[in-house]
């Protein structure tokens, strides 16, 4: 697979809705071409503390100045255009994009949505890596990876993972 966005998605608390950081990656003909990572006001707007303090560090003092979703999806979609999307574990990101768009009353555009997290669980036999986590499978992969819950370094990690696996 050579052309996609690779996407990452972190919320503040336990609503699928609560999107508070967008990372994006473009691969077009098999090579990075673009980046994407905002800040997002989630909604509902509140923070659960250990999402702040042991996942992705993001507190509402962060997003206090943040464009919401529904602007933030404006000029992502720019980005996207008519690509697949692909995200390791595209169940949970594909559920809070959704949420987010019956939130602001958008109408979702049925992206086709590929997973890493399903394709690396189907083709690297169990045992050959420790496990099927972004870290774990880029370490598998010889992928370098530092930052893990940065929006935008999980949608990188994962856009080398697609294009090594897809």
């Amino acid at each position: 697979m050579d052309n996609f966005v690779a996407i990452d998605v972190e919320t503040a608390n336990y609503e699928p809705s609560s999107i508070c950081a967008i990372g994006a990656v473009q691969v077009t003909d098999g090579c990075i071409t673009d980046r994407f990572y905002e800040l997002v006001s989630p909604e509902p707007d509140w923070y659960v503390w250990h999402f702040t303090n042991k996942v992705h560090g993001i507190s509402a003092k962060d997003t206090s100045d943040a464009r919401c979703f529904a602007h933030v999806w404006a000029d992502l979609s720019t980005l996207i255009g008519n690509r697949p999307l692909v995200a390791h574990n595209k169940a949970f990101d594909e559920r809070c994009i959704k949420a987010a768009f019956k939130v602001y009353q958008m109408d979702y555009p049925d992206y086709e949505f590929l997973c890493t997290l399903q394709k690396a669980r189907r083709t690297i036999p169990r045992g050959l890596c420790s496990s099927f986590s972004l870290p774990a499978l880029c370490d598998f992969l010889g992928i370098p990876f530092s930052n893990h819950h940065n929006a935008l370094a999980d949608a990188e990690a994962c856009a080398k993972i697609a294009m090594s696996l897809l």
